[in-house]
């Protein structure tokens, strides 16, 4: 974890949370590489060539619009524990919401932490409108969505699995 100043930096009580970059590679392979952590997101278990195709899209959407993919570390060890964020959902419904833990850190409710505060991140950055998806059996995806303030919007079927969209809308500022 670098020291560096970074202003999209993000800290919440326990963890860090960097945007994706290309010497997370390594890590972000070993994620999305792994059935544990993977098999339930949109595209199943990568290879580690789809992973560096989707880090060179992360990459490019956190240069065109400031919001994106972030690592996530533990703040007292800089371990890494996953990733969250948004990226461009490939079936047109928007900027979607993602999280996945490597299996050590789960349980632990880091994803909840990370999702709430790439959630908040996404939204000040002015985007109106988060998606997230999730099979409609993924009851710990659904109660972390439910838990940051995510609703359900929508239904539909994705090879055969029942999935439900969820979504979040900017609040506007309160001006006194």
């Amino acid at each position: 974890m670098s020291g560096s100043f970074n202003p999209r930096r993000l800290r919440t009580a326990r963890l860090v949370l960097d945007p994706v970059r290309w010497t997370d590679l390594a890590d972000m392979e070993r994620l999305k590489g792994d059935p544990r952590a993977y098999a339930m997101m949109l595209g199943g278990v990568l290879a580690p060539a789809r992973v560096a195709e989707e880090m060179a899209r992360d990459v490019a959407l956190w240069s065109r619009e400031g919001v994106g993919i972030f690592t996530i570390r533990r703040a007292d060890t800089g371990a890494f524990c996953g990733m969250t964020g948004v990226h461009e959902r490939p079936d047109g419904r928007g900027l979607g919401l993602r999280f996945a833990l490597v299996p050590a850190a789960k349980g632990q409710g880091f994803a909840r932490e990370a999702a709430a505060a790439a959630l908040a991140f996404t939204h000040n950055e002015g985007i109106e409108r988060v998606v997230a998806v999730a099979r409609e059996s993924n009851i710990a995806s659904r109660g972390i969505l439910g838990g940051i303030g995510m609703r359900v919007a929508g239904q539909f079927e994705r090879d055969g699995n029942p999935m439900l969209l969820y979504e979040s809308i900017r609040q506007p500022l309160l001006r006194v």
